[in-house]
């Protein structure tokens, strides 16, 4: 299984990666190599499915990349053309694409949007490789108990390819491994699960491909977060024997229609070569805190070099969640790719210019100090006659991040550098951030990380470290925007472990308020957050795209209408 990590929209490149990792599989001693879903295309091509030309191409590159592939037979990811389209699957022998698969379910829900785009497939497809049975599915066709494999074990596949573009979210790997398990056993049948790796906008792919035997014990396992290649040895021979054991399969294998299952035959059986049988491999399970940081490394880096930019700029406050961007930026690309900037104004603490300080020196990334205080004195100043008679409010707190969001977006128009917001998923929700300020740049890192999560992780930082590198106050003072004295966090938000448990409820899991109540939360608090979260829709649609991590983020995943006159706050 080759775990790659192609590009959308980068037809030659992906080709080319393809025939790379093919001469790879051949020198291992592949007889069969999977590559990932909409391989030739990259995952998801969204609207550039519309275009006519990119599906030619594509096409035209799939022939022409059959030609160069012999000695070997590969299932290739690409997108078919019919009466429609199709989210297809090529099978590659002797040079030349010997037969397709069309996928037949397609997923329309969370990051999916694929019944846009394409048709589905009618009839599941079994093709025969050197005596082998093997059925070819395509992601979603295999989380369906009913669907295509158990017609295709019945009509006789032993081994069972799926080919995914499967996005990361936490706990994920966990319910893909439980749910290939279980159809492996149901079907008695060898599943090959093999997933695509990378950063695609706000999608990450883990690969952490699986190869399950038919009594559902793991054989191997692909790397977590880079490309990989995984070789494994298949044995057949049990299949049969635990096929002949049970008389269920007889009793289905009756019933089963003629013709519900396409055959499509490679040939004659090759004469066997004898070969050294593979070592096992070994590739060790994450802890939550680490594959998360993992995520965001894999997802800053292709967010940031697959769009062109070689340098990035960080604000630094002083706080945990700009800490942990500079952290994640440093491992992604490199310190020398990263410049952060401090802002200080009237309001900003000697401790966290010190502690903004000590993170650059223990990252090794360069620090510009630029403070704001003159700038901020002249808006207050400008502004005086249109505020007169006004208490100081919100409008001159949010004057301060609005200077540091021009400095940063002047730096990044002057030298070309990628400003990477610093807004957490908690913030994010309630709207505890200011448009046109922190909300200023280019790619949100832990956009979709509560704040809880972002002290693990970042503790993760210091951990896989080995030493201090996000400093030790960081994580033991109170989160504070310091844009006025004394101010805090819980000034206006209730505490983050309680917050957090509120917003998962009514964010990830759209919980009603009652229902929110029921779990022990006071309704003044519940109301108060749902508020919040119901009026910053208009602030979330303004944000820049930021790396899924939760099982449904803001954005994509959860799309509420800004014009909204529903809500359940009243009851």
């Amino acid at each position: 299984m080759a775990q790659m990590n192609p590009v959308v929209g980068d037809i030659a490149g992906n080709a080319k990666k393809v025939l790379a990792w093919t001469a790879k599989a051949k020198r291992a001693g592949a007889h069969l190599v999977l590559f990932p879903e909409l391989t030739i295309t990259g995952y998801p091509p969204e609207d550039l499915l519309l275009k006519p030309s990119f599906i030619e191409e594509n096409i035209k590159a799939l022939k022409a990349l059959a030609k160069k592939i012999t000695g070997i037979t590969a299932v290739i990811g690409f997108v078919d053309r019919g009466d429609d389209i199709y989210n297809a699957a090529a099978i590659v022998h002797k040079g030349r694409v010997c037969g397709v698969y069309h996928k037949m379910y397609l997923p329309n829900y969370g990051v999916f949007d694929e019944q846009r785009y394409f048709q589905a497939g009618g009839k599941p497809l079994n093709f025969i490789l050197n005596g082998v049975t093997i059925g070819l599915e395509i992601c979603e066709d295999i989380w369906y108990p009913e669907g295509p494999a158990r017609l295709q074990s019945l009509a006789g596949a032993e081994l069972i390819v799926n080919i995914n573009a499967s996005p990361y979210h936490v706990g994920k790997a966990a319910l893909r491994e439980e749910m290939l398990i279980t159809r492996a056993r149901d079907n008695e049948v060898i599943i090959a699960y093999n997933n695509t790796v990378g950063g695609q906008d706000e999608l990450v792919f883990d690969g952490r491909g699986l190869v399950i035997d038919e009594k559902g014990n793991v054989l191997a396992r692909g790397k977590a977060f880079e490309e990989d290649l995984v070789t494994v040895d298949i044995d057949i021979d049990p299949i049969y024997m635990a096929r002949l054991h049970d008389p269920r399969r007889r009793e289905l294998k009756r019933t089963l229609p003629n013709g519900s299952v396409n055959v499509l035959d490679l040939g004659p059986i090759r004469k066997k070569k004898k070969t050294a049988p593979l070592s096992k491999r070994k590739t060790p399970r994450l802890e939550e805190a680490e594959e998360v940081l993992q995520a965001l490394i894999l997802g800053t880096r292709d967010y940031v070099k697959k769009n062109g930019f070689t340098h990035v700029a960080v604000g630094l406050s002083g706080g945990i969640d700009s800490a942990l961007v500079a952290a994640v930026a440093s491992l992604a690309l490199g310190s020398k790719n990263i410049t952060c900037v401090a802002m200080p104004s009237r309001y900003t603490s000697k401790e966290s210019i010190i502690d903004a300080e000590a993170l650059a020196k223990n990252l090794g990334i360069k620090l510009m100090t630029i403070p704001i205080e003159d700038t901020f004195s002249q808006y207050l100043k400008m502004m005086k006659p249109a505020f007169k008679g006004t208490k100081p409010n919100e409008a001159e707190e949010n004057m301060q991040a609005r200077i540091r969001g021009n400095i940063l977006m002047a730096l990044s128009n002057k030298f070309g550098w990628l400003v990477l917001t610093t807004g957490n998923k908690s913030e994010m929700s309630v709207g505890y951030a200011t448009l046109y300020g922190d909300m200023a740049g280019g790619f949100a890192v832990i956009k979709d990380v509560p704040k809880t999560l972002v002290y693990a992780v970042s503790q993760q930082v210091n951990r896989r470290a080995g030493r201090i590198l996000i400093p030790e106050r960081i994580f033991t003072k109170a989160p504070t925007a310091e844009l006025r004295p004394n101010q805090t966090d819980q000034d206006t938000l209730p505490p983050y472990d309680i917050l957090d448990k509120v917003l998962k409820a009514y964010v990830e899991e759209d919980k009603s308020i009652d229902e929110i109540m029921a779990m022990g939360f006071e309704k003044a608090l519940v109301k108060k957050v749902a508020r919040m979260v119901d009026l910053s829709e208009y602030k979330r649609r303004q944000a820049p795209p930021g790396i899924k991590i939760t099982p449904r983020a803001l954005g994509k995943d959860r799309r509420m209408p800004i014009t909204n006159r529903y809500n359940d706050r009243s009851r």
